[in-house]
């Protein structure tokens, strides 16, 4: 299965619409994979396990099961999300990247890759992940713009100043 879109962060036809820079974008984005359990409820936590320059890999705990994944970055572009196969978990990787097609006008490209059938009965559960993934994006877009309006994304986190969602 392949399934990608886009959601629009800057939109400078609509006045009443809030702005992202770069940056904040870009720390919002790097906080989903660093701090994850802000962004998806049912996660339990989150254990780095070792952490590099643009690389970091990850323990997701979902309670009844843990996923261990890898996380690669090119600094205030994209973010490579891959999880190899494990238990029943069939491998699969994430793309978020930050289109700016002129100067200002934000899009973060999201797009999902996995080996599973795309036909069959395979084809409804598809369906159900390619809408779960979406609403899972635009609510991590939607709490990256609550963190940058309470000025939480003007830098990198550091344990002194988390978001903590109000």
């Amino acid at each position: 299965m392949k399934f990608e879109h886009l959601i629009e962060i800057n939109n400078f036809d609509d006045p009443r619409a809030d702005l992202l820079n770069r940056e904040q974008l870009w720390f919002g984005l790097l906080l989903r994979a660093k701090e994850p359990t802000l962004f998806i409820p049912h996660m339990d936590a989150c254990e780095i396990t070792e952490e590099s320059e643009n690389v970091i890999k990850r323990v997701l705990d979902f309670g009844k099961f843990k996923v261990r994944d890898k996380v690669e970055f090119v600094p205030m572009q994209k973010l490579l999300f891959h999880i190899p196969a494990q238990g029943e978990i069939i491998e699969s990787r994430l793309e978020i990247s930050i289109d700016e097609p002129f100067p200002g006008r934000f899009f973060v490209r999201f797009i999902y890759e996995d080996s599973a059938i795309d036909e069959g009965p395979e084809a409804m559960y598809n369906d159900f992940r390619r809408s779960a993934y979406k609403e899972t994006d635009i609510d991590s877009i939607r709490i990256i713009r609550q963190f940058a309006a309470q000025g939480l994304l003007d830098g990198p986190a550091t344990a002194n100043n988390r978001p903590v969602l109000s």
